[in-house]
């Protein structure tokens, strides 16, 4: 086991050229762009596909499915594989879910597919893509690849939103037109990443057995940074997309009575805005050093979900619209503090795996809006959503606690 992860030991070039890095932040870009651009469309299926609410939740369900092995395996694999065909195959899956979405047109098996590839797309994007920007950047200001990562990835998220809710409000073909943007946009970006200086070299293959162990090992927290990794990053991370969740999902359906035919491109205004606040946020981020970045999102997530719990009271499409700024800039400060935490706590050999394991853990938190629908059988929206503050202000205070505990014992 050991022989195997020594001989899979990074072997990256001596100068790659730093503006290398840019092509792979645009192909996590496009696969983002590729996974948000469903998001707004959710009600356009409903209207135009008469498609139940059911089924719509099952082609976000799909989505998921196709997340989790694109997260957990893909990081590993090109730990020991290479960066550049795993990402590579993660872009070209990107376009392909597009071209199948493009025909998908009333057959939901279509639909499923299409969504399906596309979370594979970003699982890898957001596993691999992210340790390979780290990669290209040796040298540099070791807080820098992270926000880069993260900043791709969000803005992709936000103008595939926008563009696809745009195109769905006011362009022509509304179900096929903003597949064909992102594919187009897509199609060459697999052939620019063959000319991107690799930063692993791909060791023997060992038997099965030998590579499920390697796998394995990937994927586990290093023993010095386990009791940070259960104190700050585990609950903090699920309210990465958990805020996402609130934002672009809850609270438009909440207000819709309030925006009448304008709910689409309210909708897809919110998520622009949360988005666009999550990459805003980001340059000013950076200046919370040490552990004080994590408790910073915390904070800011406390008052997101408070402003939800008003907005469900009155319902105020203008509340819902400073809920969604809120935790978007709580979005921000988490997703790249929670990366950077990873990327102090792997090794050269687990740095991609790790990485899938905290997007795994973020994107758990796009269950939040399904929870609170099946609860609302029982409960009203302000009941769950104080809850969920609850929850929020009892996370805030873990990692605040975490924080303090680890560094006075140098974890």
């Amino acid at each position: 086991m050991l022989e195997t992860r020594q001989a899979a030991a990074t072997a990256r070039p001596s100068a790659p050229r730093r503006p290398s890095w840019r092509v792979v932040a645009v192909a996590m870009l496009l696969c983002g762009w590729g996974g948000n651009q469903f998001t707004p469309l959710l009600l356009m299926y409903r209207r135009l596909g008469g498609y139940s609410m059911l089924d719509v939740d099952a082609f976000l369900g799909a989505y998921v499915v196709g997340l989790v092995p694109g997260l957990l395996l893909a990081g590993p694999v090109s730990d020991r594989r290479g960066r550049r065909p795993v990402m590579v195959a993660g872009t070209a899956a990107s376009a392909l879910a597009s071209l199948v979405l493009c025909f998908s047109g009333q057959s939901p098996w279509a639909i499923y597919a299409g969504r399906l590839i596309t979370g594979v797309a970003v699982g890898i994007a957001m596993a691999v893509g992210s340790s390979w920007v780290k990669e290209l950047a040796s040298g540099e200001d070791a807080a820098l690849p992270a926000r880069r990562a993260s900043l791709c990835q969000t803005a992709g998220f936000a103008l595939g939103a926008g563009v696809a809710g745009a195109l769905a409000q006011w362009g022509p073909w509304p179900m096929v037109s903003p597949y064909v943007v992102h594919l187009l946009l897509t199609a060459a970006v697999p052939v620019l990443l063959l000319r991107v200086p690799e930063t692993r070299t791909p060791g023997p293959h060992p038997d099965g057995r030998g590579v499920l162990a390697s796998l394995l090992d990937d994927l586990r927290v290093p023993a010095p940074a386990r009791r940070r990794f259960r104190l700050v990053v585990l609950p903090m991370a699920p309210w990465v997309f958990g805020a996402a969740g609130l934002a672009y999902a809850v609270m438009p359906q909440l207000v819709d009575t309030r925006v009448g035919e304008w709910g689409l491109a309210y909708a897809t205004g919110l998520t622009v805005l949360m988005l666009g606040m999550g990459v805003a946020v980001q340059p000013a981020a950076k200046r919370l050093r040490g552990g004080r970045a994590p408790v910073a999102a915390m904070v800011v997530m406390l008052a997101g979900a408070a402003l939800c719990v008003a907005g469900a009271v009155v319902l105020s499409p203008w509340l819902a619209a400073a809920a969604a700024a809120v935790l978007g800039a709580g979005y921000g400060i988490a997703v790249v503090s929670g990366l950077l935490e990873i990327q102090r706590m792997a090794g050269a050999d687990d740095l991609a795996g790790l990485t899938g394991i905290y997007y795994m853990l973020a994107y758990a938190g796009f269950l939040l809006p399904a929870l609170l629908a099946g609860l609302s059988a029982w409960l009203t929206y302000p009941v769950m959503l104080a809850a969920v503050a609850c929850a929020a202000l009892v996370c805030l205070a873990v990692v605040a606690t975490g924080v303090r505990v680890t560094a006075r014992a140098g974890h």
